[in-house]
Formats: structure tokens, sequence, C-alpha cells
């Protein structure tokens, strides 16, 4: 019961995740022409495999390593950082030793902040998707294979690229081989691009760098006007 309410209990979810490994641009281009009663949704999909990635994370891997506590300290060092640069307060005794003794202050905001992402990371996850869909539809809009690709779906590429990379992360996070997925992640994400818009791989690496450095900069102007406002609340 409880499958068939999720969609997990027909072909279709099986379907999907085989053509994402085997040809996800060609299957993402079927979907969006009108196949859609063949493949899962796309964001039902995301939403289960996020939740099944936080799981392996978080512990349920051949290790039991709990990934959560090396990202929160990563996070919290960077927040730290932009923190004490955009408040000129001159706290990096106090916060480096904090970060060394693995403690975590409750009333610290960069503490309340990966909190906060980490309960709603599935909203933080769709709107880097937003943000990272603008600059690549920029550059992919007018490619020879799909040359009226509207933006809302572009989006719904993305979303079923971040589908296909969390599939391959799931499995290599699950062995623990976490160095591999990052790898992994940089280089399929070209694959299903490449199949959509039918350029060449080197111009599809190109276009999609560009892309993606247009996106590290508003990335970046979005974190330090984040970090100007709780600076500017709790100092």
């Amino acid at each position: 019961m409880f499958l068939d309410v999720w969609g997990l209990g027909n072909r279709g979810m099986f379907r999907t995740i085989r053509d994402l490994i085997l040809r996800p641009g060609y299957m993402i281009r079927d979907y969006l022409q009108g196949m859609q009663m063949a493949y899962f949704p796309p964001f039902k999909m995301f939403f289960l495999l996020t939740a099944l990635s936080i799981f392996v994370q978080t512990g349920m891997n051949i290790k039991r390593q709990d990934r959560s506590q090396i990202v929160y300290e990563e996070i919290m060092q960077d927040m730290h950082q932009l923190l004490q640069e955009n408040t000129q307060k001159n706290e990096e005794e106090n916060t480096q030793k904090t970060l060394n003794q693995g403690q975590q202050d409750s009333n610290d905001p960069t503490n309340g902040i990966y909190v906060w992402m980490m309960k709603h990371v599935s909203i933080v996850m769709i709107v880097l998707l937003l943000l990272f869909s603008g600059p690549l539809y920029l550059f992919f809009h007018k490619s020879p294979a799909y040359p009226d690709i509207k933006y809302s779906e572009f989006f719904v590429t993305m979303v079923y690229i971040t589908n296909m990379l969390d599939i391959y992360s799931i499995v290599l996070n699950f062995f623990c081989l976490n160095f591999v997925a990052e790898i992994c992640i940089y280089v399929l994400a070209i694959i299903p691009l490449k199949q959509l818009s039918g350029y060449s791989y080197w111009l599809t690496i190109f276009k999609t760098l560009m892309a993606f450095l247009v996106f590290f900069v508003a990335y970046l102007a979005l974190i330090i006007l984040i970090s100007v406002v709780v600076g500017m609340i709790y100092f």
C-alpha cells in the first residue's frame, strides 16, 4: 500500500532509474516531449532520493559513518569567517576554540542557520537548482537538438539530472566512496546536458563551466548578503 501511494509499486520508477543511468539526456527529452506517463515524476523522485541520501550520509552505510558532523564543521567555519569579516568583530580565537572542541552553541546564529538548512535540505536544494537553472538556460536554450526548450522545462531537466546524480551518489556513499562520488558529480552531469542539447562534449563542458561561473558569483553574493543580515541582527 505504501509503495503504491508513492508510486513505487509500478514499473515507472525502475524504468526511470534505468534510463537515467543509461540514457539520461534522451530520457529527459522524451519526458518533456510528452512521455510523462512512462516515467516517474521528477519532483516526487527528487524528495524520495533526497531523504534516502540523508539516511546514507548520516550513518546508513557500510561503515556507519556520520558525515553530517564533518559537513557541519565546514559550514560553521565558512559562516564564522564571513560573519567576522562583515561585522568587523574579532572573535577568531573563540570561534576557533569552539570549532576545535566540536561544541555547538545553541545561541550561535550560524548554528541556527545550519540546523534550519538540515531540516529543510530539500528546499535549499530546490532554491540552488533554481539559481543554477538560470545561467544554464541562458547557455543551452538555443541548442540544436532542443532549440525551443522553455525555462520551466529546463528546471525539470535540472531536477532529473539531480536525481541521476543522487542515484550514483547514494550508491557510492553507501560504500563510503565519498571522494569518488564528488568527482562523479562533475563528470556525469555533462552527459545528460550533451545528450539533451546535441552539442559536442567540449562545447557542452565550456557552456557548463561558463554557467557555473555565473552561478558561483550569484551564490557568493547571496551568502554574503545572508551573512550581513545575520551579522546586523546578532551583533
